[in-house]
C-alpha cells in the first residue's frame, strides 16, 4: 500500500507546478481549510491543533488582518479516513473555494490527496505528517514546517544507544501513522547498529492489549519505543504497567501530553517524547511568549499545550509567509516569497525554503514528564 503512495508521490512531483487558480483570496478574505482527524482516539489531539492556529488567527484577525485580510478556517472531520479526507478537501477546493490546504492530517490521507492538490493547482502546508516519503521526493506544492519522523526517529535510537541499551522493543499500531514509524526507527535501528528485541504491533479494528503487553514481558525489553499516538498510546502502557515488565517507555511528539496525563495520571512520570517544538517553559523564545501571551489574554485559566503550541507555530509561519507575499498575494508570489525569504527563525525554531526543498524545520529534542505532569527538556 505505502509503495502505491511513494509512486504517486514521485509522479505528482515529477509534473511540476502549473499555473494556480488561485480561488480563496478576495479582497477581504483569506480561505484556508484542512480535512482533519476530529473525531476517534487521535481527535482530541488533532482538535488543539485546530486550536492552536485559531488562537493566531484570530489575534492576526482582530488587528485587521493581513494587508486588510481576514482569516477564514474552516475543518471538516475525516475521522483518519483516507476515502473521506478526499471527499473532504475536494468540497474545501470546489465548494468552500479555499485558497490552500492548511494543516491537515496524517500520512495515508496526505499521500491520498495529493493529487487534489494537483489538480486544483493550489498549496499544502504545514501537513502534520513527518512521513520520509514526502520530504525524500521534492514536491513545490507542498510546503512542510515540522520536522521529520526520520528526525525524531534517529534522536531517540541514539539516545537510547548513547544510554548503553541494548534490549529495545517497538510497539506499532498496524495501520497508516504506526507503520510509518515503524519504517522510520527501522532505518534509525540499522544507522545506530541497534537492533530490535521485538516489533508489536495490534490491529487498529481490534486491538488486544493485553497481549501485546504479554508479548512485550516475554522480549523483557530496558525500554520500548511506543510508535502511536492517541488513546493507543496510553491503553497499551496500562497494559503493560499489569505485567512484570518495567521497561522505560520511549514516543515521538504525535502522542499528546495531555492525553498522556489524563490517562495515566503519576504513571506518566518517566515517558520521554521526541518534540518537535521549543519547550513551553522557556519564555525567552519570542515564539513560547507569543502564544503564552495570547492564550491568556483569551482565557486566563487556559492551560497551555503541546499539540495547541504546535498549530499556533504552524499558523504563525503561514502569517509571516502571508504579510511577505504582500497584497498580491497568488500561489506563485506565495510560494517565491517562502523560497526567497532566507532563514525565518522564531527563537531556536527556525525554517528555510528554497526552490528545492520544502522541508521546513529539523528541530528536535527529548523531554521527559516529570512529577507534576510537565515536559522537562
Amino acid at each position: 500500500m505505502f509503495r502505491s503512495f511513494v509512486l504517486l508521490f514521485a509522479a505528482l512531483c515529477a509534473s511540476g507546478v502549473v499555473h494556480a487558480r488561485n480561488e480563496g483570496v478576495t479582497s477581504d478574505e483569506i480561505r484556508l481549510g484542512a480535512s482533519a482527524v476530529l473525531s476517534g482516539p487521535l481527535g482530541a489531539q488533532t482538535v488543539q491543533y485546530g486550536e492552536g492556529s485559531r488562537l493566531m488567527f484570530d489575534a492576526v484577525n482582530a488587528q485587521g488582518g493581513v494587508h486588510g485580510r481576514m482569516i477564514r478556517y474552516t475543518t471538516l472531520d475525516d475521522a483518519f479516513d483516507a476515502k473521506k479526507a478526499v471527499e473532504n478537501t475536494r468540497q474545501l477546493l470546489e465548494v468552500d473555494k479555499v485558497f490552500m490546504i492548511y494543516n491537515s492530517t496524517g500520512t495515508a490521507q496526505t499521500a491520498a490527496i495529493l493529487p487534489l492538490i494537483k489538480e486544483h493547482r493550489t498549496l499544502m502546508f504545514g501537513p502534520v505528517t513527518g512521513a520520509s516519503l514526502f520530504r525524500e521526493t521534492f514536491n513545490p506544492q507542498v510546503f512542510h514546517v515540522r520536522a521529520g519522523y526520520a528526525n525524531e526517529a534517529s534522536k531517540i535510537v541514539s539516545q537510547l544507544r548513547q544510554q548503553g541499551m541494548s534490549r529495545v522493543a517497538v510497539f506499532y499500531q498496524d495501520d497508516g501513522l504506526g507503520k510509518t514509524l515503524a519504517a522510520e526507527l527501522k532505518k534509525a535501528s540499522d544507522d545506530e547498529k541497534l537492533p530490535f528485541v521485538a516489533e508489536i504491533k495490534v490491529d487498529p479494528q481490534q486491538p488486544d492489549f493485553a497481549a501485546a503487553a504479554a508479548a512485550t514481558e516475554k522480549a523483557q525489553p530496558q525500554a520500548v519505543i511506543v510508535a502511536t499516538a492517541g488513546a493507543t498510546f496510553t491503553h497499551y502502557i496500562k497494559a503493560v504497567q499489569l505485567t512484570a515488565a518495567r521497561p522505560a517507555y520511549y514516543g515521538f511528539s504525535v502522542a499528546s501530553l495531555d492525553v498522556i496525563n489524563r490517562e495515566l495520571k503519576d504513571k506518566a512520570r518517566g515517558i520521554i517524547l521526541a518534540q518537535i517544538m521549543p519547550s513551553l517553559r522557556n519564555t525567552t523564545i519570542p515564539v513560547v511568549a507569543e502564544y503564552l501571551s495570547l492564550l491568556r489574554a483569551k482565557s486566563p485559566t487556559a492551560q497551555p499545550s503541546a499539540s495547541q503550541f504546535e498549530g499556533f507555530v504552524h499558523a504563525r509561519l503561514l502569517v509571516e509567509g502571508l504579510r511577505r507575499t504582500g497584497r498580491n498575494l497568488t500561489t506563485e508570489s506565495f510560494t517565491k516569497a517562502m523560497e526567497d525569504a532566507g532563514e525565518i527563525s522564531f527563537g531556536r525554531f527556525n525554517v528555510k525554503y528554497s526552490p528545492k526543498n520544502h522541508n521546513g524545520s529539523t528541530y528536535v529534542e527529548l523531554a521527559i514528564v516529570d512529577a507534576e505532569g510537565s515536559l522537562r527538556y
